[in-house]
């Protein structure tokens, strides 16, 4: 019998390979200061185009003084114990309140984390006779979800309505085969990697021919998109088809905790249901009370999404315009397509943040396919536009590098911390 750690030794991962030469560097970066478009990293002011923070809410003076004062008053303690036990609150049922409210929908319920959130809800919702149809990038939340499914599951091609239908249709002939179960519908509302939105208005028209629910995921969605910040469902104009609408805090509201909304029979059964949150402490006092107050300023506050559009729209103009692919994002999130293995793309990296101070976040195989690297910058509130122009004439400089094969090196560059 082999030492069940002996393989943890050995074979660190695909991206665990690398550790020894990325850690503190290319993996776990040690970003330092007040957060912002500019912070630190090892030692040296740098343009930060990797926090999700889309309204620039995580340093706003109005959040810091809220968080502070709940802090004071309630300490991190409170309220002790899970939600189902010892652990509810004014605060938290207020919270769940507004969240309905906001999103057009009779109720909802907080999760302490979004990844855990929808990985246990899926679990709740779906039994082993039911069917899940879901795209195939979705995000590592959702397919870890789906782990746990005991029954069937089908993928569509990412954002084909057709696959989508075609494998509505086998869902559906097994249900009728076996006389029993449901299908539910998994997509986002943006996917946070290419950035574009799910094809929600074409996945909700299928409801005319076949019997589903949907549940999106729109962690990237939720406070960017849609005339009020309601997210991908509003900006597409089928809110309504969305049965059950999961986000994070994590993103525009820059915390932590997420949430599902949708009709108040099926989100109180994911309440009293969901594993990950009746066996976990809730999320605490100071969390709570600073998310109602960050989704007071979504709501009340539209300048916010107008200065991250306005970012983002100079941002995304400017890559174009230079002859950048970034493919069919249509939100915020910023993905940048070049060619090259991946010591190649650490090189480029290294050379961005060391020599332009430009510190971005690199995608690279395994998570994509060899010989592609992706660049994906997330603008935000609070970038400026000295931020949009040094980064542009940053990304040329070494775009002509990167095609003239100045960064072609062996293995990649070591920079882990001593």
């Amino acid at each position: 019998m082999a030492d069940i750690f002996e393989k943890l030794t050995k074979h660190n991962g695909p991206i665990g390979q690398h550790r020894e030469r990325a850690h503190g560097y290319f993996a776990f970066p040690k970003l330092e200061g007040e957060i912002g478009s500019r912070m630190n990293f090892r030692g040296k002011e740098k343009i930060v185009w990797s926090l999700n923070n889309y309204l620039g809410l995580a340093n706003h003076p109005d959040i810091r003084k809220v968080d502070a004062e709940a802090a004071a008053k309630f300490g991190m303690a409170a309220p002790m114990g899970a939600r189902m036990m010892s652990g509810n609150s004014n605060y938290h049922e207020q919270l769940e309140r507004e969240l309905a409210e906001f999103e057009g929908k009779e109720d909802a319920t907080l999760f302490n984390y979004g990844y855990q959130g929808i990985m246990s809800a899926i679990d709740a919702i779906c039994g082993r006779h039911d069917v899940i149809v879901y795209d195939a990038e979705s995000h590592a939340c959702i397919i870890d979800g789906l782990r746990l499914h005991p029954g069937h599951r089908y993928v569509f091609k990412h954002n084909d309505v057709e696959d989508c239908e075609k494998q509505l249709q086998r869902a559906t002939a097994l249900i009728e085969k076996q006389g029993t179960g449901g299908i539910l519908v998994i997509t986002e509302g943006v996917f946070g990697m290419a950035g574009d939105q799910g094809k929600l208005k074409e996945i909700a028209a299928l409801k005319d021919q076949y019997e589903f629910r949907l549940l999106v995921d729109d962690a990237h969605g939720f406070g960017t998109l849609g005339k009020t910040g309601a997210g991908a469902g509003e900006e597409q104009g089928v809110q309504d088809k969305i049965d059950l609408y999961f986000s994070t805090f994590a993103k525009s509201m820059a915390s932590i905790g997420a949430f599902m909304a949708g009709d108040r029979a099926i989100i109180d059964y994911i309440r009293y249901n969901t594993r990950s949150q009746i066996f976990a402490k809730s999320l605490p006092m100071p969390i709570t009370i600073g998310n109602l107050k960050r989704l007071e300023m979504l709501r009340t506050q539209p300048e916010l999404r107008k200065k991250l559009w306005n970012v983002v729209n100079k941002l995304q103009k400017g890559l174009r315009d230079s002859g950048f692919d970034i493919g069919k994002t249509n939100s915020p999130v910023t993905p940048v397509y070049m060619k090259g293995d991946v010591p190649e793309a650490t090189a480029m990296v290294m050379d961005l943040r060391e020599n332009y101070n430009i510190f971005c976040s690199i995608v690279v195989y395994p998570v994509i396919p060899k010989g592609h690297i992706i660049y994906r910058l997330v603008p935000t509130a609070v970038h400026t536009d000295e931020d949009i122009q040094r980064t542009l004439e940053a990304f040329r400089a070494t775009k002509k590098k990167l095609d003239a094969g100045e960064y072609k090196v062996a293995a990649i560059p070591d920079m882990a911390e001593a």
